[in-house]
Protein backbone atom coordinates (compact mmCIF):
# COMPACT_ATOMS: atom_id res chain seq x y z
CA UNK A 1 0.00 0.00 0.00
CA UNK A 2 2.91 2.68 0.75
CA UNK A 3 4.17 1.49 -2.26
CA UNK A 4 1.46 2.46 -4.30
CA UNK A 5 0.94 5.77 -2.73
CA UNK A 6 4.96 6.53 -3.04
CA UNK A 7 4.20 5.85 -6.62
CA UNK A 8 0.95 8.37 -6.99
CA UNK A 9 2.93 10.54 -5.12
CA UNK A 10 5.55 10.65 -7.81
CA UNK A 11 3.66 10.62 -10.71
CA UNK A 12 1.66 13.26 -9.22
CA UNK A 13 4.71 15.65 -8.72
CA UNK A 14 6.25 14.93 -12.70
CA UNK A 15 2.64 16.07 -13.77
CA UNK A 16 2.80 19.55 -12.04
CA UNK A 17 6.29 19.79 -12.68
CA UNK A 18 5.26 19.51 -17.00
CA UNK A 19 2.59 21.85 -16.31
CA UNK A 20 4.48 24.92 -14.65
CA UNK A 21 6.87 24.47 -17.70
CA UNK A 22 3.96 24.83 -20.22
CA UNK A 23 2.79 28.00 -18.43
CA UNK A 24 6.55 29.30 -18.50
CA UNK A 25 7.09 28.44 -22.54
CA UNK A 26 3.60 29.94 -22.89
CA UNK A 27 4.26 33.30 -20.98
CA UNK A 28 7.78 33.45 -23.21
CA UNK A 29 5.84 32.81 -26.72
CA UNK A 30 3.42 35.39 -25.71
CA UNK A 31 6.01 37.98 -24.90
CA UNK A 32 8.48 37.24 -27.56
CA UNK A 33 5.40 37.77 -30.03
CA UNK A 34 3.83 40.77 -28.24
CA UNK A 35 4.47 43.01 -31.28
CA UNK A 36 2.81 40.52 -33.50
CA UNK A 37 -0.48 41.01 -31.47
CA UNK A 38 -0.59 44.80 -31.73
CA UNK A 39 1.43 45.51 -29.23
CA UNK A 40 4.93 47.82 -29.28
CA UNK A 41 6.18 46.61 -26.10
CA UNK A 42 4.75 48.30 -22.08
CA UNK A 43 2.11 50.59 -22.92
CA UNK A 44 1.62 50.68 -26.33
CA UNK A 45 -0.85 48.23 -27.17
CA UNK A 46 -2.27 48.72 -30.56
CA UNK A 47 -6.59 48.97 -30.45
CA UNK A 48 -7.70 46.80 -33.25
CA UNK A 49 -4.39 47.14 -34.72
CA UNK A 50 -4.66 50.31 -35.84
CA UNK A 51 -2.76 53.07 -33.95
CA UNK A 52 -5.57 55.89 -33.06
CA UNK A 53 -5.24 59.39 -33.13
CA UNK A 54 -3.77 61.59 -30.14
CA UNK A 55 -3.02 58.66 -28.12
CA UNK A 56 0.05 57.56 -30.46
CA UNK A 57 0.58 60.80 -31.63
CA UNK A 58 -0.83 59.88 -34.88
CA UNK A 59 -1.13 62.96 -37.58
CA UNK A 60 -5.17 63.54 -37.73
CA UNK A 61 -5.63 60.00 -35.91
CA UNK A 62 -5.45 58.46 -39.37
CA UNK A 63 -3.19 55.74 -40.56
CA UNK A 64 -5.26 53.54 -42.86
CA UNK A 65 -5.64 49.86 -42.88
CA UNK A 66 -3.64 48.81 -39.44
CA UNK A 67 -0.20 50.95 -39.25
CA UNK A 68 -1.66 52.92 -42.73
CA UNK A 69 0.57 53.82 -45.22
CA UNK A 70 4.39 53.20 -45.28
CA UNK A 71 3.88 52.72 -41.97
CA UNK A 72 4.31 56.02 -40.30
CA UNK A 73 4.62 56.70 -36.92
CA UNK A 74 3.97 61.00 -35.44
CA UNK A 75 5.75 60.39 -31.91
CA UNK A 76 2.86 61.21 -29.34
CA UNK A 77 3.10 58.69 -26.41
CA UNK A 78 5.91 57.23 -28.01
CA UNK A 79 8.10 59.62 -26.17
CA UNK A 80 10.73 60.00 -29.43
CA UNK A 81 11.24 63.16 -31.09
CA UNK A 82 10.75 62.69 -34.92
CA UNK A 83 8.64 59.54 -34.18
CA UNK A 84 11.45 57.25 -33.27
CA UNK A 85 11.37 54.44 -31.14
CA UNK A 86 13.35 54.05 -29.39
CA UNK A 87 16.74 51.93 -29.28
CA UNK A 88 14.67 48.19 -29.92
CA UNK A 89 13.61 49.69 -32.96
CA UNK A 90 16.15 51.60 -34.31
CA UNK A 91 14.32 53.70 -36.26
CA UNK A 92 14.89 57.22 -37.52
CA UNK A 93 12.21 59.68 -38.82
CA UNK A 94 9.22 58.37 -37.80
CA UNK A 95 8.70 55.61 -39.96
CA UNK A 96 9.88 52.05 -40.04
CA UNK A 97 12.22 50.40 -42.55
CA UNK A 98 10.50 47.20 -42.60
CA UNK A 99 12.55 44.82 -40.83
CA UNK A 100 10.01 42.14 -38.82
CA UNK A 101 7.52 44.96 -38.87
CA UNK A 102 7.24 44.99 -42.68
CA UNK A 103 6.16 48.90 -42.85
CA UNK A 104 7.94 49.72 -45.63
CA UNK A 105 6.05 49.44 -48.56
CA UNK A 106 2.78 48.71 -46.48
CA UNK A 107 3.40 45.25 -46.29
CA UNK A 108 2.76 43.45 -42.65
CA UNK A 109 0.70 46.07 -40.92
CA UNK A 110 -1.16 47.60 -44.25
CA UNK A 111 -0.49 48.19 -47.72
CA UNK A 112 -0.22 52.47 -48.69
CA UNK A 113 0.83 53.89 -51.87
CA UNK A 114 3.43 52.09 -53.96
CA UNK A 115 6.13 53.98 -55.18
CA UNK A 116 6.89 51.61 -58.12
CA UNK A 117 6.50 52.50 -61.84
CA UNK A 118 2.93 51.33 -62.60
CA UNK A 119 1.59 52.94 -59.55
CA UNK A 120 3.47 56.53 -60.16
CA UNK A 121 2.23 56.41 -64.13
CA UNK A 122 -1.66 56.81 -63.12
CA UNK A 123 -0.79 59.70 -61.55
CA UNK A 124 2.39 61.83 -62.89
CA UNK A 125 4.90 61.78 -66.11
CA UNK A 126 8.36 62.97 -66.13
CA UNK A 127 9.16 66.14 -68.24
CA UNK A 128 9.58 65.48 -71.99
CA UNK A 129 12.95 66.71 -73.17
CA UNK A 130 11.74 68.94 -75.18
CA UNK A 131 7.90 70.35 -76.60
CA UNK A 132 9.82 72.36 -79.55
CA UNK A 133 12.41 71.70 -81.97
CA UNK A 134 14.76 74.26 -80.87
CA UNK A 135 17.53 73.83 -83.97
CA UNK A 136 14.24 74.32 -86.21
CA UNK A 137 12.23 77.03 -84.64
CA UNK A 138 16.18 78.98 -83.46
CA UNK A 139 15.64 82.54 -85.11
CA UNK A 140 11.99 82.54 -83.65
CA UNK A 141 12.87 81.20 -80.08
CA UNK A 142 15.81 84.02 -80.28
CA UNK A 143 13.64 86.49 -81.42
CA UNK A 144 11.05 85.65 -78.18
CA UNK A 145 13.53 85.65 -76.02
CA UNK A 146 14.16 89.26 -76.95
CA UNK A 147 11.16 90.18 -76.77
CA UNK A 148 9.98 88.83 -73.70
CA UNK A 149 12.98 90.93 -71.98
CA UNK A 150 12.21 94.48 -73.76
CA UNK A 151 10.46 96.72 -71.28
CA UNK A 152 9.86 98.82 -74.93
CA UNK A 153 6.91 96.41 -75.12
CA UNK A 154 5.25 98.68 -72.33
CA UNK A 155 4.17 102.15 -72.72
CA UNK A 156 6.85 103.76 -70.91
CA UNK A 157 9.42 101.31 -71.37
CA UNK A 158 9.63 100.21 -67.65
CA UNK A 159 7.83 96.84 -67.60
CA UNK A 160 8.71 93.69 -69.51
CA UNK A 161 7.35 90.07 -69.54
CA UNK A 162 10.62 89.35 -67.44
CA UNK A 163 9.53 91.82 -64.85
CA UNK A 164 6.78 89.74 -63.21
CA UNK A 165 8.26 86.66 -64.46
CA UNK A 166 11.75 86.85 -64.13
CA UNK A 167 14.28 84.41 -65.56
CA UNK A 168 16.48 83.88 -62.81
CA UNK A 169 13.79 83.76 -60.32
CA UNK A 170 11.83 80.33 -61.21
CA UNK A 171 9.76 82.28 -63.26
CA UNK A 172 7.82 84.74 -60.99
CA UNK A 173 8.17 88.05 -59.22
CA UNK A 174 7.74 86.71 -55.09
CA UNK A 175 5.07 89.33 -55.13
CA UNK A 176 1.12 88.63 -53.79
CA UNK A 177 0.30 90.68 -57.08
CA UNK A 178 2.68 92.30 -59.48
CA UNK A 179 3.03 96.12 -60.05
CA UNK A 180 1.61 97.69 -63.34
CA UNK A 181 3.45 100.88 -65.26
CA UNK A 182 1.99 103.28 -63.31
CA UNK A 183 2.93 101.19 -60.30
CA UNK A 184 -1.05 100.10 -59.74
CA UNK A 185 -1.22 96.15 -58.83
CA UNK A 186 -3.85 94.00 -60.64
CA UNK A 187 -6.12 91.43 -58.77
CA UNK A 188 -3.99 88.36 -59.42
CA UNK A 189 -0.86 87.07 -58.64
CA UNK A 190 1.49 86.34 -61.33
CA UNK A 191 1.89 82.26 -62.37
CA UNK A 192 5.29 81.15 -63.42
CA UNK A 193 6.01 81.13 -66.65
CA UNK A 194 8.19 78.24 -66.38
CA UNK A 195 6.52 74.78 -67.73
CA UNK A 196 3.45 76.68 -68.42
CA UNK A 197 3.70 75.35 -72.03
CA UNK A 198 2.27 72.19 -70.90
CA UNK A 199 -0.72 73.87 -69.18
CA UNK A 200 -4.57 72.95 -70.24
CA UNK A 201 -4.62 76.72 -70.60
CA UNK A 202 -3.18 80.42 -69.66
CA UNK A 203 -3.49 82.83 -66.75
CA UNK A 204 -5.39 82.03 -63.44
CA UNK A 205 -9.36 81.74 -65.22
CA UNK A 206 -8.21 80.00 -68.33
CA UNK A 207 -9.00 82.44 -70.46
CA UNK A 208 -6.04 81.64 -73.22
CA UNK A 209 -5.17 78.95 -74.78
CA UNK A 210 -1.83 78.96 -75.39
CA UNK A 211 1.13 81.12 -74.51
CA UNK A 212 1.38 82.57 -77.71
CA UNK A 213 -2.05 84.08 -76.88
CA UNK A 214 -1.12 84.42 -73.42
CA UNK A 215 1.91 87.00 -74.06
CA UNK A 216 -0.28 89.44 -75.66
CA UNK A 217 -2.60 90.12 -72.88
CA UNK A 218 -0.14 91.84 -70.56
CA UNK A 219 1.10 94.57 -73.00
CA UNK A 220 -2.17 95.53 -74.13
CA UNK A 221 -3.55 95.40 -70.41
CA UNK A 222 -4.18 99.46 -68.96
CA UNK A 223 -2.49 98.45 -65.34
CA UNK A 224 0.20 96.10 -66.70
CA UNK A 225 2.27 97.17 -69.49
CA UNK A 226 -0.54 99.53 -70.94
CA UNK A 227 0.38 100.07 -74.97
CA UNK A 228 -3.29 101.74 -76.28
CA UNK A 229 -3.63 99.06 -79.09
CA UNK A 230 -1.98 96.51 -81.52
CA UNK A 231 -1.03 98.66 -83.94
CA UNK A 232 0.41 100.67 -81.49
CA UNK A 233 2.44 98.14 -80.20
CA UNK A 234 3.64 96.87 -84.14
CA UNK A 235 4.68 100.38 -85.04
CA UNK A 236 6.82 100.54 -81.56
CA UNK A 237 8.53 97.81 -82.36
CA UNK A 238 8.87 98.13 -85.94
CA UNK A 239 11.01 101.45 -85.04
CA UNK A 240 13.51 99.75 -83.35
CA UNK A 241 16.81 98.91 -85.84
CA UNK A 242 17.37 95.47 -84.15
CA UNK A 243 14.08 93.94 -84.82
CA UNK A 244 14.28 94.41 -88.45
CA UNK A 245 16.84 91.31 -89.10
CA UNK A 246 15.38 89.34 -86.25
CA UNK A 247 11.62 89.51 -87.45
CA UNK A 248 12.74 88.73 -91.12
CA UNK A 249 14.73 85.89 -90.06
CA UNK A 250 12.25 84.63 -88.00
CA UNK A 251 9.22 84.75 -90.30
CA UNK A 252 11.36 84.36 -93.51
CA UNK A 253 8.15 83.06 -95.30
CA UNK A 254 6.43 85.61 -94.08
CA UNK A 255 5.81 88.94 -96.76
CA UNK A 256 4.86 91.24 -93.32
CA UNK A 257 6.82 89.57 -90.60
CA UNK A 258 5.63 92.62 -88.33
CA UNK A 259 2.07 92.10 -87.08
CA UNK A 260 0.73 91.60 -83.15
CA UNK A 261 0.18 87.59 -83.69
CA UNK A 262 3.48 87.70 -84.46
CA UNK A 263 4.98 88.90 -81.36
CA UNK A 264 2.25 86.24 -79.23
CA UNK A 265 4.29 83.56 -81.33
CA UNK A 266 7.81 84.82 -81.04
CA UNK A 267 7.55 84.74 -77.19
CA UNK A 268 5.60 81.30 -77.28
CA UNK A 269 8.14 79.96 -78.92
CA UNK A 270 10.40 80.98 -76.46
CA UNK A 271 8.40 79.78 -73.05
CA UNK A 272 8.10 76.40 -74.72
CA UNK A 273 11.59 76.26 -73.85
CA UNK A 274 11.04 76.95 -70.28
CA UNK A 275 11.13 73.43 -69.00
CA UNK A 276 12.42 72.46 -65.46
CA UNK A 277 13.24 68.97 -65.25
CA UNK A 278 13.90 67.93 -61.76
CA UNK A 279 14.88 65.28 -59.30
CA UNK A 280 11.49 64.04 -59.62
CA UNK A 281 11.94 63.30 -63.21
CA UNK A 282 15.00 61.45 -61.99
CA UNK A 283 12.90 59.34 -60.09
CA UNK A 284 10.04 59.06 -62.36
CA UNK A 285 12.41 57.85 -65.03
CA UNK A 286 14.22 55.17 -62.68
CA UNK A 287 17.03 56.59 -60.32
CA UNK A 288 15.26 55.41 -56.82
CA UNK A 289 18.09 57.42 -55.14
CA UNK A 290 16.97 60.54 -57.08
CA UNK A 291 14.61 61.05 -53.50
CA UNK A 292 15.83 61.03 -50.24
CA UNK A 293 13.84 58.89 -47.49
CA UNK A 294 12.22 62.40 -46.64
CA UNK A 295 10.76 62.75 -49.97
CA UNK A 296 10.03 59.58 -50.50
CA UNK A 297 7.65 59.83 -47.46
CA UNK A 298 6.15 63.25 -48.46
CA UNK A 299 5.47 61.34 -51.92
CA UNK A 300 3.39 58.67 -50.14
CA UNK A 301 1.85 61.41 -47.87
CA UNK A 302 0.95 63.44 -50.96
CA UNK A 303 -0.58 60.66 -52.77
CA UNK A 304 -2.58 59.10 -49.59
CA UNK A 305 -4.33 62.27 -48.83
CA UNK A 306 -5.89 62.58 -52.31
CA UNK A 307 -3.38 66.01 -53.33
CA UNK A 308 -3.00 63.73 -56.66
CA UNK A 309 -6.89 64.36 -57.35
CA UNK A 310 -6.07 67.69 -58.76
CA UNK A 311 -2.28 67.84 -58.87
CA UNK A 312 -1.48 65.07 -61.43
CA UNK A 313 -0.22 64.85 -64.48
CA UNK A 314 2.92 66.18 -66.38
CA UNK A 315 3.22 69.45 -64.63
CA UNK A 316 1.87 67.99 -61.55
CA UNK A 317 -1.13 70.30 -61.69
CA UNK A 318 -2.65 72.90 -64.65
CA UNK A 319 -4.22 70.34 -66.79
CA UNK A 320 -8.01 71.00 -64.86
CA UNK A 321 -10.30 73.58 -63.13
CA UNK A 322 -11.37 73.00 -59.56
CA UNK A 323 -13.68 75.04 -57.48
CA UNK A 324 -11.54 76.61 -54.33
CA UNK A 325 -13.19 75.47 -51.59
CA UNK A 326 -14.85 72.38 -52.87
CA UNK A 327 -15.24 70.82 -49.65
CA UNK A 328 -15.31 73.17 -47.27
CA UNK A 329 -16.30 77.03 -48.64
CA UNK A 330 -13.39 79.39 -48.97
CA UNK A 331 -13.60 83.26 -48.91
CA UNK A 332 -12.60 85.20 -51.87
CA UNK A 333 -14.49 87.72 -54.02
CA UNK A 334 -13.08 86.77 -57.31
CA UNK A 335 -15.18 84.72 -59.50
CA UNK A 336 -12.63 82.82 -61.39
CA UNK A 337 -13.66 81.33 -64.46
CA UNK A 338 -18.11 82.26 -63.92
CA UNK A 339 -16.16 85.69 -65.38
CA UNK A 340 -15.03 84.00 -68.88
CA UNK A 341 -17.70 81.57 -69.19
CA UNK A 342 -20.89 83.16 -67.07
CA UNK A 343 -21.57 79.49 -66.07
CA UNK A 344 -22.71 79.50 -62.18
CA UNK A 345 -21.12 76.37 -62.18
CA UNK A 346 -17.87 78.24 -62.60
CA UNK A 347 -18.14 80.42 -59.90
CA UNK A 348 -14.50 80.25 -57.92
CA UNK A 349 -13.70 78.14 -60.18
CA UNK A 350 -9.63 78.46 -61.19
CA UNK A 351 -7.11 76.22 -63.06
CA UNK A 352 -5.23 74.00 -61.09
CA UNK A 353 -1.97 75.63 -60.56
CA UNK A 354 1.61 73.53 -61.46
CA UNK A 355 3.49 72.26 -58.83
CA UNK A 356 6.95 72.46 -59.87
CA UNK A 357 9.24 74.93 -58.40
CA UNK A 358 6.45 75.34 -55.57
CA UNK A 359 8.39 76.04 -52.92
CA UNK A 360 10.28 78.46 -54.71
CA UNK A 361 7.28 80.77 -56.34
CA UNK A 362 6.21 82.24 -52.91
CA UNK A 363 3.35 83.71 -52.04
CA UNK A 364 0.64 80.95 -53.27
CA UNK A 365 -3.28 80.94 -54.18
CA UNK A 366 -5.01 82.94 -57.44
CA UNK A 367 -4.65 86.46 -55.10
CA UNK A 368 -1.61 85.74 -53.93
CA UNK A 369 -2.43 85.86 -49.88
CA UNK A 370 -0.88 82.85 -48.61
CA UNK A 371 2.64 83.63 -47.98
CA UNK A 372 4.27 80.05 -46.97
CA UNK A 373 3.62 76.47 -48.11
CA UNK A 374 3.04 75.42 -45.04
CA UNK A 375 0.14 77.28 -44.54
CA UNK A 376 -0.81 76.36 -48.52
CA UNK A 377 -0.88 72.79 -47.73
CA UNK A 378 -3.19 73.22 -44.59
CA UNK A 379 -5.67 75.70 -46.10
CA UNK A 380 -5.92 73.41 -49.49
CA UNK A 381 -6.35 69.92 -46.87
CA UNK A 382 -9.00 71.41 -45.44
CA UNK A 383 -10.82 73.49 -48.26
CA UNK A 384 -9.99 70.89 -51.44
CA UNK A 385 -10.37 67.84 -49.19
CA UNK A 386 -12.07 68.57 -45.86
CA UNK A 387 -9.36 67.66 -43.37
CA UNK A 388 -9.86 70.11 -40.81
CA UNK A 389 -6.58 69.49 -39.63
CA UNK A 390 -3.36 68.23 -41.03
CA UNK A 391 -0.41 67.33 -38.36
CA UNK A 392 3.18 68.84 -38.48
CA UNK A 393 4.82 65.47 -39.57
CA UNK A 394 2.27 65.73 -42.61
CA UNK A 395 3.55 69.29 -44.03
CA UNK A 396 6.49 68.57 -43.35
CA UNK A 397 7.17 65.99 -45.11
CA UNK A 398 5.01 66.87 -47.89
CA UNK A 399 7.02 69.67 -48.40
CA UNK A 400 10.10 67.60 -48.53
CA UNK A 401 8.30 66.19 -51.29
CA UNK A 402 7.53 69.26 -53.26
CA UNK A 403 11.26 70.44 -52.86
CA UNK A 404 12.13 67.81 -55.00
CA UNK A 405 10.21 69.52 -57.96
CA UNK A 406 12.69 72.38 -57.95
CA UNK A 407 14.13 72.62 -61.61
CA UNK A 408 17.85 71.40 -61.23
CA UNK A 409 18.88 73.70 -64.11
CA UNK A 410 17.63 76.33 -61.72
CA UNK A 411 19.63 75.73 -58.43
CA UNK A 412 22.97 75.78 -60.46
Amino acid sequence: MKLILLLALILSAQAYAQDGNKNQSGSKYQESHEQEDGKHGDGHKHKGGMMQGDEHGHEDGENGDSHGYGGEHGGGDHGQEGGKHGDSHGDEGDEHDGGSHGHEGGSGHGHGPKLDKTSLKQFFEPLPESIIDVQENAALIKLGKKLYLDPRLSVNDKISCNSCHGLNNYGVDNEPTSPGHEGKRGGRNSPTTMNAALHIAQFWDGRASDVEEQALGPILNPVEMGMPNKGAVVQKVQAIDEYQALFAEAFSESKHPFNYNNIGVAIGAFERTLLTPSRFDDFLNGDEDALNKSEKKGLKKFMRMGCTNCHNGVAIGGNSYKKIGLVESYETEDMGRYEVTGLESDKKVFKVPSLRNITKTAPYFHDGSVETLDEAIQLMAKHQLGRDHVGHGMVRDIKAFLGSLTGKDQQQ
